[in-house]
């Protein structure tokens, strides 16, 4: 073996030489794993061994982003990270060794790999060993500043067991470790684009390792003037207690704004944030809005509990734990606001059984379903619950079958799929809300890019709870022209389904052209008068943020051209009724509440049920929206939005924008109409001689023949199905 090696490294350091950055080679030795070091210092030579392959050989100098790294975290490297496959092959005999030690196994007889589990390899040979590591472990290494990450096939990454029949085997996956984070990475590629996004970062090990240890500290984050302190890697729920995303600023705003207008009804509110984490929203409760909020702030993880109580004192709040009160500071005893805060670690299913709240907000991470019985069962009247879901890849039908295990929904994917995935949401809440003898009343539902935010207020009592029923449909949507309608109530079976929609596409094309989706939720999704209350809230915290979609919503819940409205606060409001309770704005932007929980105390704001019914019906905005460039005519150069929102409004249909989508256009016009009204004002694209006006000339029955043949072009060009 000797002569061998004595052969085989030379070209090894040449081909080192050609993949390597050349640097000068010092005296000393390599520094190899600490198992090597206090075998090589301690243990004899065994006889098996030859004294070429233990004695130390010269190592090239560290580059200079690794010549600062000091010894202790030289020694931290992982036995896979090595300079020369000459120190991998001493790590096997010292390896070796040790095994011999422990046991009566016989090194002439057998050799061990260090990167492999013994039942995977062991070879008889020392020449059967090398190749081993060169041509499974060294051949296939990653290199960075002169080393090699070879691949590791120890039980250092851990992987999930699989049932095989009656049995579980846990194979153990090949992987890398990096020699800048410690991380694991399986692929060869994935490991490349590692390193690469390191560099690219300028994070070598010397910078890293020195940034790591000056920044010993938790980082400390603000937002709308709460300090809050996060642990490390906080924005990745896979690597830490408590996620913090500064995306969802808009819809902890949001759900603020919501309270803030919930508290000017009545005070103090019992209120639940059953998903703390860093504790942010339960915070910016208790320190804006003082004594009228009684915050309660619950998390199953312990550090995430200490987290929190962190985060309390950090803000000069009263933590209250077990009822006991622990102060800090003398600054708490000048300052009488701010609010305590209840800090609580246990199930939220367990909290909310044992407890009453007037509001409760559900952030889990992904669906909330299977906490909203939990939340209606206790939940007071008139209160509200609010519920954050993040499983978008369900309710935007990327994952249909996860959808349909969650909420029990059909769906498949269409141009107004946010909407789709909103009405899903309220629709489970719904639900939720009638198994315990409650109902809902939707004050606001937003679906944006990453989360979709329902807001609904409870109504206590069998009669609240069978109108909501009433209000979960099933809709009829047509594949191939989008049309859509929602099924027709009756108990009787409908013989040609298709009879309902308004289009003709059934007749006209062959096979089966609509699909039934659903349950959703088919009523109203906006409250306008509490979304006005909402934005003179944003107004008076000055939350600059949310204020572009408040208006948005209350211009999308009336359904009107945002020219035609005007919202600057509650102070141009006269009255407005929420639920039966009247509220009444002064000038002084002042609430004065006839009626709070329930209770009436004249007999003036007792209205007739069937006359609420029908202004609700006439009031309520249509349901879904159009895109205008999904139905775009072909050859056609398409207005402006406002200036079609113009024709559509006076055309004599409800018309407005949409948040769920920037192109998208909320109206009661049906498909044929709107494909009429815009065919009618867009524009040839090669004119050829034509005046570049809008097309008046054209009667209304060219008009729809050329509508229908552009739909049939488009589903002749699409397929059978759209999507």
């Amino acid at each position: 073996m000797e002569n061998m090696a004595e052969e085989e490294l030379p070209p090894q350091e040449e081909e080192e030489a050609q993949v390597r950055v050349p640097t000068p080679a010092p005296e000393s030795a390599p520094v190899p794993a600490p198992a090597a070091d206090s075998a090589l210092d301690s243990a004899p030579t065994p006889d098996s061994a030859p004294a070429p392959a233990l004695a130390p050989a010269p190592a090239p100098a560290l580059s200079p982003s690794l010549a600062s790294v000091p010894e202790e975290a030289e020694s931290k490297r992982h036995i896979s990270i090595q300079r020369r496959l000459a120190d991998l092959e001493k790590l096997a005999f010292v390896t070796e060794r040790d095994v011999d030690s422990a046991s009566s196994l016989n090194s002439e007889n057998s050799h061990t790999c260090p990167l492999c589990p013994k039942e995977k390899f062991r070879a008889y040979s020392s020449q059967k060993l090398r190749r081993h590591l060169q041509n499974l472990h060294w051949k296939i290494s990653v290199e960075f500043e002169g080393y090699r990450m070879c691949i590791c096939h120890l039980a250092c990454r851990p992987v999930k067991p699989t049932i095989v029949g009656e049995q579980i085997s846990s194979k153990l996956g090949a992987h890398y470790h990096c020699i800048i984070c410690s991380a694991t990475i399986t692929r060869r590629t994935d490991m490349l684009g590692h390193v690469k996004r390191h560099v690219n970062k300028g994070e070598t090990k010397s910078r890293y390792i020195a940034a790591s240890t000056a920044k010993s500290s938790n980082e400390i984050l603000k937002e709308t003037d709460t300090d809050i302190q996060v642990f490390p890697n906080y924005s990745i729920p896979q690597k830490t207690d408590s996620y913090f995303n500064p995306k969802m600023k808009l819809n902890r705003q949001l759900i603020f704004c919501t309270l803030a207008a919930l508290a000017k009804e009545r005070k103090p509110l019992e209120c639940l944030d059953a998903f703390g984490a860093t504790g942010i929203m339960g915070l910016q409760w208790a320190k804006h809005l003082g004594n009228a909020v009684k915050v309660t702030i619950n998390d199953l993880n312990e550090n995430s509990v200490t987290l929190i109580q962190k985060n309390c004192h950090l803000n000069k709040l009263k933590v209250v734990v077990d009822s006991e009160e622990k102060e800090e500071g003398d600054a708490l005893e000048e300052d009488d606001t701010l609010g305590d805060i209840q800090v609580t670690r246990m199930d939220a299913n367990v909290l909310m059984h044992l407890r009453s709240f007037d509001f409760i907000h559900l952030d889990p991470f992904g669906t909330s379903v299977n906490y909203l019985d939990s939340a209606f069962r206790n939940v007071r009247n008139l209160g509200i619950v609010s519920v954050t879901s993040t499983d978008i890849s369900s309710l935007y039908a990327k994952a249909q079958h996860v959808a349909r295990r969650h909420y029990g929904c059909n769906i498949v994917r269409t141009e107004y799929y946010k909407e789709l995935a909103a009405r899903i949401v309220v629709a489970a809440v719904a639900r939720a809300a009638a198994r315990c003898n409650k109902g809902i009343e939707v004050l606001f539902a937003v679906a944006l890019e990453h989360f979709v935010l329902v807001v609904v207020r409870v109504l206590r009592g069998p009669t609240s709870a069978d109108e909501t029923a009433k209000k979960i449909q099933y809709l009829i949507h047509c594949q191939w022209c989008e049309e859509r309608i929602f099924q027709k109530d009756g108990n009787m079976v409908e013989e040609n389904p298709y009879r309902q929609l308004p289009c003709n596409c059934h007749g006209s094309m062959p096979g089966k052209t609509a699909i039934e989706l659903g349950p959703l939720w088919s009523s109203s999704l906006f409250n306008t008068g509490f979304l006005k209350r909402m934005l003179f809230e944003s107004l008076h915290h000055g939350l600059d943020d949310i204020q572009p979609l408040v208006k948005t919503l209350i211009f999308e819940s009336e359904c009107a051209p945002q020219s035609q409205c005007s919202v600057h606060a509650p102070s141009n409001l006269s009255k407005q009724e929420e639920n039966g309770v009247f509220i009444k704005t002064t000038d002084d932007t002042t609430v004065d509440i006839y009626s709070a929980q329930g209770k009436r105390k004249s007999s003036e704001t007792v209205i007739n049920t069937a006359k609420k019914q029908k202004v609700e019906a006439s009031a309520a905005h249509p349901p879904f929206y159009y895109n205008i460039h999904r139905h775009s005519i072909k050859g056609m150069n398409m207005p402006k939005l406002k200036k079609f929102l113009c024709c559509l409004s006076q055309a004599g249909f409800r018309v407005s924008r949409t948040h769920f989508d920037p192109m998208g256009i909320r109206t009661d016009a049906p498909l044929m109409q709107f494909k009429s009204i815009l065919l009618k004002y867009s524009t040839p694209t090669y004119t050829g001689g034509q005046s570049e006006g809008p097309m008046q000339s054209a009667s209304e029955d060219t008009v729809a023949d050329r509508v229908e043949m552009s739909v049939k072009d488009k589903a002749e060009a699409s397929g059978c199905r759209r999507w």
